[in-house]
């Protein structure tokens, strides 16, 4: 056992509550977070599991709950921020409402949850934040143009927000997954402007579509554990790794067409551009 808590946002399905049933398996607190916790039932029965409610485009909410979390546990040693809001559409054919919720979600929500965990985490002088990004935020992807931006967008303020903490003795990773289709994710995805545009534009979306879909069936998405997701972050709390870390066959595969896993030595090279000497 430990007394290590671990607060995890987006548990109602998929990675999310993989990764709470992992980390409460390995003997942690756990804090699962998500928008109707009085629809869980499986997590709720664990003991040393906190199941509250947590919406991260509510920033009242995050707040009580890392307030619950500090009064249940004394501390919070990890952050894993899982929740993500998906979506396909051509951006010719995206809506307002569709991208800026996906951005409120994926981007902000992030920033939020970060921005109201690190003052407890910098006073302690330990913690660790690691955010679910995806391989569409290593390569952008046709149809996830709005999502892919997201993931970029967090991979890029996780590396900004490593170089930031890490003399307070706090540091921050990404995790980012490759299609796992045996997860709720793809379809819970909000595809409501699929067709938008009109028929010239949905017949090419569901062109690009068809050929992604047999893409990552070809790769192994269809068979794909999501639990590789979740003992990665696991490992990623628990060890130390690279800031970026990819997971998954296809994402992998990615990783080795780009040349090899080399975005950490050029991390380690820059550093001394960007932070003091100790």
């Amino acid at each position: 056992m430990t007394d290590e808590t671990v607060l995890i946002t987006g548990c109602s399905t998929g990675i999310g509550k993989l990764a709470a049933q992992t980390f409460h398996a390995k003997g942690w607190n756990v804090v699962a977070t998500l928008r109707t916790p009085e629809k869980e039932k499986q997590l709720s029965e664990l003991d040393g599991v906190l199941v509250t409610r947590l919406d991260v485009t509510d920033k009242a909410s995050i707040q009580a709950a890392v307030s619950e979390a500090l009064e249940r546990f004394g501390g919070i040693d990890v952050v894993v921020n899982n929740a993500a809001r998906g979506g396909h559409a051509l951006l010719e054919a995206s809506s307002d409402e569709m991208v800026r919720a996906m951005f409120d979600t994926n981007v902000f929500g992030v920033m939020d949850v970060c921005r109201t965990v690190l003052p407890h985490m910098r006073e302690r002088g330990t913690g660790c934040i690691i955010n679910v990004t995806s391989m569409a935020g290593m390569l952008g992807l046709p149809l996830e143009t709005s999502y892919s931006a997201t993931k970029y967008a967090v991979e890029g303020m996780t590396e900004a927000l490593a170089f930031e903490i890490k003399g307070f003795g706090l540091s921050a990773k990404t995790v980012a997954p490759g299609a796992y289709m045996r997860t709720e994710f793809s379809s819970n995805a909000n595809d409501a402007d699929f067709e938008a545009g009109g028929p010239e534009l949905t017949a090419h979306a569901n062109s690009l579509l068809a050929h992604f879909r047999s893409s990552v069936s070809s790769e192994g998405g269809d068979t794909a554990d999501p639990q590789e997701v979740a003992d990665k972050i696991f490992e990623c709390a628990t060890t130390e790794t690279p800031v970026h870390n990819p997971v998954g066959k296809d994402a992998e595969l990615l990783i080795s067409m780009m040349g090899g896993p080399g975005r950490q030595a050029f991390i380690d090279k820059v550093e001394p551009l960007l932070l003091p000497s100790a």
